[in-house]
């Protein structure tokens, strides 16, 4: 699994990202490597002036592209641009399994975006939390009524702050069939 910094995102974030997922996917026979970071000019196209916001999708097909030349399992990129979807307003993060391939947006998981203090443990936490949602939907989870869940559908950064940032055993399961993990 491939990780990739896109933009201006701090270091201690990757590794935290880095050290949590790598841990976690150790188990499932899953490497993760942070790769180098992509220069965000070059998503300028994914950029919508009236919204100021970038079109997640648009990450997809780069990020997949370049976990196929590096022969990755996964790419997910870690971006503080603010990301959006059609119909949506924001979204914290969007996953395409057919291109093994994710993104996810730090913009709006800081606490200061919703007027509280500078939390960097609750920063890292909702990052960890969104990073391992939308590895999910890359090796084919969808998502889970449990609201303690990390698959759990986050509507809010409220629901991101319930979740637990671990599969339930339900999705557990699937993901180890999905990956062939033990069969």
């Amino acid at each position: 699994m491939l990780l990739i910094p896109i933009g201006n995102v701090e270091e201690p974030l990757i590794e935290a990202v880095r050290e949590f997922v790598g841990s976690y996917y150790a188990s499932l026979g899953i490497s993760v490597t942070v790769g180098d970071v992509l220069p965000e000019d070059m998503f300028s196209s994914a950029y919508n002036p009236r919204r100021r916001q970038y079109l997640g999708r648009k990450f997809l097909p780069p990020l997949s592209e370049l976990g196929r030349k590096r022969k990755a399992r996964a790419v997910l990129g870690i971006t503080s641009l603010d990301l959006y979807e059609e119909g949506l307003n924001f979204i914290f993060g969007l996953a395409h399994a057919g291109l093994g391939a994710a993104v996810i947006s730090t913009f709006r998981l800081r606490p200061e975006f919703y007027g509280d203090a500078p939390d960097e443990r609750l920063f890292i936490e909702r990052t960890i939390k969104e990073a391992m949602h939308e590895l999910g939907h890359v090796f084919g989870l969808g998502h889970c009524p449990d609201e303690r869940c990390v698959m759990h559908f986050s509507n809010s950064i409220i629901d991101t702050d319930i979740k637990e940032p671990f599969y339930c055993p339900v999705c557990l399961s699937r993901l180890k069939k999905n990956l062939e993990v033990g069969l």
